[in-house]
């Protein structure tokens, strides 16, 4: 029974991949990054650990604790704890930004590394980092996050061809429109971050509220977090995974036109769907 780490476990997608692989008859240990949600998970059968990507001594508290557990005896991570900071460029202080990526890469290339040591010792696991569409092409009003997902795509595609002598296989995760509360954290983080009122962009943002405020989906195609867990099945277990797995309708599309369109092309497309 391989033991998998699966981190930002509170909702969407890392509570399902973590209940679906502890299903599956994997030994799961799942994080959260509220103390609350960290009692929720382990009243239902979790073990549960508590994880703050954005603190340095959170992310060494964890690796310490994993190794008291379970010694060397980790065969996989899944990277999947993050938010994203909506806010034009010009609107993004610096602050803001060291925010987003300490939650969204720092905490995680540190955490990483930590975990690396472990599977080392046996010469063999799986790392896989969950990224984002956003992570092959760029929306507008989302450049701190798009921004994020590009550094992890760097970092993951480094580390697979650092790691290409080992067993250790590194595989990135290409949701697109996920069911989960991602748009819920990205309307409390605008609203905290960006100077909406004093931003000659007020108007876009107060629509972009309006939208990330509506019940339900809010774009097409969104589909269940089942659907990563799907690919994630796949990364762990294949003997030759992938080292990107397309999820929603929109990754293949966008990661087909990056292909396929020159920039100027690509550029009207995404400005389009970012309005």
């Amino acid at each position: 029974m391989h033991t998998v780490l699966v981190t930002g476990c509170s909702s969407g997608i890392g509570y399902c991949v973590a209940k679906g692989l502890k299903k599956r008859g994997y030994n799961v240990y799942a994080t959260a990054r509220k103390k609350e949600d960290v009692e929720r998970l382990t009243k239902e059968g979790l073990k549960c650990l508590y994880l703050d990507y954005a603190d340095s001594e959170s992310v060494q508290d964890l690796a310490n604790e994993l190794m008291l557990l379970i010694g060397c005896d980790l065969y996989a991570v899944f990277h999947n704890g993050a938010y994203g900071q909506a806010g034009a460029v010009e609107d993004l202080t610096r602050e803001t930004m060291e925010k987003q990526f300490a939650a969204n890469v720092f905490g995680w290339m540190e955490l990483n590394n930590r975990l690396i040591v472990m599977m080392r010792q046996n010469n063999r696991g799986r790392i896989i980092f969950n990224s984002s569409v956003l992570g092959l092409v760029s929306l507008p009003f989302r450049g701190a996050y798009n921004a994020s997902k590009y550094a992890i795509e760097g970092f993951a595609d480094t580390l697979r061809l650092e790691l290409k002598d080992t067993g250790i296989d590194v595989s990135l995760i290409e949701p697109g429109p996920i069911e989960s509360q991602f748009r819920k954290n990205s309307l409390i983080a605008m609203k905290e971050n960006i100077d909406i009122e004093g931003s000659v962009h007020r108007d876009l943002y107060k629509k972009t509220i309006t939208r990330l405020e509506k019940e339900g989906a809010a774009v097409p195609f969104t589909l269940p977090a089942d659907a990563v867990l799907k690919k994630v099945i796949h990364a762990l277990e294949s003997p030759r995974p992938k080292a990107r797995y397309y999820v929603t309708f929109p990754t293949y599309l966008f990661g087909t036109l990056r292909r396929l369109l020159s920039t100027k092309w690509l550029d009207k497309a995404l400005a389009k769907v970012g309005e």
